[in-house]
């Protein structure tokens, strides 16, 4: 077996990068696919310029089957990533050391859990993943970098990581968990009355408000579509982030690429689109991603983004809603606190103690805070 480092996914056939990317558990990840990824690299959101240098790496028999792939970026921030190691690139570099580059195996901008290890079904995935992760520990010493970072790991990719001597990092995330609902009403009957009303008042207040709420997925979703949706997008983003990462040309792109998973909840107030969120759609899961609005309407953000994203799991046999990174307002609208996990290779050997030493007390800390906030998620009381 062999490794080599590429420059773009587009090296590879979709094909090729497709078929490590699927598992039996989860299917293709549409985050961990060709089609997200290539788009990404082919509309510029993701280059040198933005901090995302692609330096995937690709394992392969001497035959030059695809054995594995890795998504790996050089970068020269932090930004996109949802991970905060800020704190780390301030105490590094006050220290005296360079923090950047790094190296990151992350999907760019996308709080999403999946495969990092990406591994061909039909070669030992074990003993893939365990070369596929040297091979970018040698990388990282070869270039120098500080750190390697692997974010939002599936579970099965944890105990490869501490064998190889990475250090494990913990947060949460808010998910909405399908107990075989067969509809929204059955779901809220399982909430207290008062988290019950609550629910139904805001949805009434965005109805009062002649709002119509529409869903558009796969070749449904037209440019016009897509112009609209933009809109909101960078609205949004400016006042969030000061900067927008992705551009229009992306939207299109993952329209053409993967327009199965895709699904474009937008509201619409005389006629005229005023607020949309995009959602991707995995073999169990919804994914809730990008939120976008130009006029403000109380509870309209939770309505577009939260209910009607439960409706469509229930209505389509789903398991699981994931909508993105923190926001502890998702608590009372039956999201679920979850544990999600990072893992962390560091150079310095002094560095490394006080990362791990810092990891330790965050993880007590993470855990603390999961199980004081399932104290306040909305479902009733059991009575046993």
């Amino acid at each position: 077996m062999k490794t080599r480092l590429i420059n773009s996914i587009t090296e590879l056939s979709k094909k090729q990068w497709d078929h490590c990317a699927y598992t039996d558990e989860t299917g293709l990840n549409p985050f961990c696919s060709y089609g997200f990824l290539s788009a990404l690299e082919q509309s510029g959101c993701v280059k040198a310029e933005t901090g995302w240098l692609a330096q995937h790496i690709i394992l392969s028999d001497d035959q030059d089957q695809i054995l594995g792939v890795m998504p790996l970026y050089l970068k020269n921030n932090s930004q996109g990533e949802y991970v905060f190691d800020h704190a780390w690139a301030n105490a590094f570099t006050h220290a005296g050391g360079q923090y950047y580059p790094k190296l990151q195996c992350s999907i760019p901008f996308s709080p999403v859990t999946g495969p990092r290890l990406m591994i061909n079904p039909d070669a030992p995935k074990e003993k893939c993943q365990k070369l596929l992760l040297q091979s970018a520990i040698s990388y990282a010493k070869k270039r120098a970098v500080s750190s390697l970072h692997f974010t939002f790991l599936e579970d099965n990719e944890i105990d490869v990581m501490t064998s190889e001597g990475l250090l494990i990092r913990q947060d949460q995330q808010f998910h909405w968990l399908n107990n075989d609902y067969k509809s929204f009403n059955q779901f809220l009957e399982t909430l207290s009355s008062r988290k019950r009303k609550n629910i139904n008042r805001e949805r009434r207040c965005v109805h009062d408000n002649d709002i119509e709420i529409e869903i558009i997925s796969g070749s449904q979703i037209q440019e016009f579509h897509w112009d609209h949706y933009f809109e909101f997008y960078l609205n949004t983003a400016n006042k969030k982030w000061g900067q927008p990462y992705l551009n229009r040309e992306f939207f299109s792109l993952l329209g053409e690429n993967i327009p199965e998973n895709l699904l474009l909840i937008m509201a619409s107030r005389e006629g005229r689109y005023i607020a949309g969120a995009l959602n991707l759609i995995g073999k169990d899961t919804l994914y809730g991603r990008y939120w976008g609005a130009v006029e403000h309407h109380k509870f309209l953000h939770f309505e577009v983004c939260y209910y009607q994203a439960i409706e469509y799991a229930i209505k389509n046999g789903l398991t699981k809603v994931e909508a993105g990174a923190q926001g502890e307002h998702k608590l009372s609208r039956g999201y679920e606190p979850t544990i999600t996990h990072s893992a962390h290779w560091i150079d310095n050997p002094s560095f490394k103690d006080a990362i791990e030493n810092f990891l330790n007390q965050e993880r007590k800390a993470v855990d603390q805070d999961v199980e004081y906030l399932k104290n306040y998620l909305p479902f009733k009381k059991s009575t046993g």
